[in-house]
């Protein structure tokens, strides 16, 4: 960490590019958060339906995004070595059942400066834990 540069500070720093690569929906700038060995899956995961490292996970994210999904991001809240991020995702049939938007949050854990793990949850209460946070 460079001097005088808190833990903190670089949460915050790290939050506010999730929060914008995630609304821009720039693949460039998504991959460039994440670990080349990230995973992105299930809350009980890892598991083998994951995504198993950045370019499966940038894969998965151009796929939704060619097919209308779309995220606004509500929260990005700062745990211990994780960053708890809300989400309102349109575009998807969740979203549609769900009357337009559905309401979703991922368990982003960090390592370094890196994102080396993405859970993802449909319940708040269930994803703070995860991540360490107030409910």
């Amino acid at each position: 960490m460079p001097a005088g540069v808190s833990a903190a500070d670089e949460s915050a720093a790290l939050g506010a590019r999730v929060r914008s690569a995630l609304e821009s929906g720039d693949l460039d700038a998504i991959g460039d958060l994440l670990d080349p060995g990230a995973r992105w899956g299930a809350p009980e995961g890892p598991g083998d339906a994951d995504c198993r490292n950045r370019d499966q996970v940038i894969a998965w994210w151009a796929s939704a995004r060619a097919a209308g999904a779309r995220a606004v991001v509500t929260e990005v809240t700062a745990g211990p070595g994780t960053l708890l991020v809300g989400l309102d995702v349109t575009g998807t049939p969740a979203a549609h059942e769900a009357g337009g938007t559905a309401k979703r949050w991922q368990v982003l854990t960090v390592r370094g400066d890196r994102i080396a793990d993405i859970r993802g949850f449909d319940d708040r209460t269930e994803a703070a834990a995860r991540a360490g946070v107030p409910a």
